[in-house]
């Protein structure tokens, strides 16, 4: 046990004086592009942490759930998030609360990913959304992924319960992404207190999902695909589909409360299953 706690304060530290130096450099310099390299560092710094703290206690990088499981779990994590999404968009078009328009969601991929000179066909948008675009996000996801599921859900798991671990990593998670807030405009423009309340509920909802499929299946691909689903589905598909109509947002979007509510619902449905991770 105390290893365990060893190992999480190492994590903890490295990800702590990575972002600290970001943020300092940033401050001495501030004619920097903090936006892409505070970006790269944001994404990647709990997987890098991670991988030392390995390296450092363990020597090999074996335990960070690197095998893929059995695929009813990958299956269950790639389209989880469209359905949610799905849900929360879809009674924001029926009741009028956003409008949609598939020449916008046309329009963003273009210029978002494909960058041609007219824009192509729908078929070619929605292929591209989920081949290139998917692949674009897992890969960005990875970098905190084998961080936040891959090393620290697996160590606090051997110390504390599924419930408290997926608190733990929710609110923790919820946190490390208010730099982004702040510096990158990773917002929606809502007042900022009801975009971190209702961040914090769905990003810490999202923690007891990934939690549980991490442990029930033993993987960390589990992870890496809920949570580029959960940013293609969003960012990539419904959010360019909805045209805002002045409060379209307060319901829409990662800062809405519709994903906050129908996510916590969810994460509710797997905590009532934690019994089967008693193996």
């Amino acid at each position: 046990m105390k290893s365990n706690k060893k190992q999480i304060i190492t994590f903890f530290a490295i990800i702590t004086i990575t972002m600290t130096s970001t943020l300092t450099w940033y401050l001495i310099n501030p004619s920097t592009n903090i936006t892409g390299i505070f970006g790269l560092v944001n994404m990647w710094s709990p997987g890098i942490a991670a991988i030392i703290t390995r390296l450092i206690y363990q020597k090999n990088l074996r335990s960070l759930g690197w095998k893929w499981g059995k695929w009813r779990y990958q299956s269950i994590s790639y389209f989880l998030p469209f359905l949610v999404v799905l849900v929360v968009y879809s009674m924001v078009w029926i009741f009028g609360i956003g409008d949609v328009s598939i020449a916008k969601f046309m329009d963003n991929i273009n210029r978002s990913l494909l960058g041609m000179e007219t824009t192509p066909s729908l078929f070619i948008c929605i292929v591209s959304l989920l081949t290139i675009w998917m692949l674009i996000a897992c890969i960005y996801a990875l970098g905190e992924e084998i961080g936040w599921r891959g090393f620290l859900v697996y160590e606090l798991s051997k110390i504390t319960s599924y419930r408290n671990t997926s608190l733990i990593i929710g609110l923790l998670w919820s946190v490390w992404h208010i730099p982004a807030m702040l510096i990158m405009g990773y917002n929606s423009g809502n007042p900022f207190w009801f975009s971190i309340i209702s961040f914090t509920i769905m990003i810490t909802s999202l923690s007891f999902i990934m939690t549980w499929l991490r442990l029930k299946s033993g993987s960390v691909w589990t992870a890496v695909i809920v949570h580029g689903s959960h940013n293609l589905f969003i960012m990539g598909l419904f959010d360019p589909l909805t045209i805002d109509l002045g409060r379209t947002s307060y319901i829409t979007t990662e800062f809405g409360i519709g994903l906050a509510i129908v996510y916590a619902l969810v994460a509710f449905f797997f905590w009532k299953k934690r019994s089967e991770l008693t193996e």
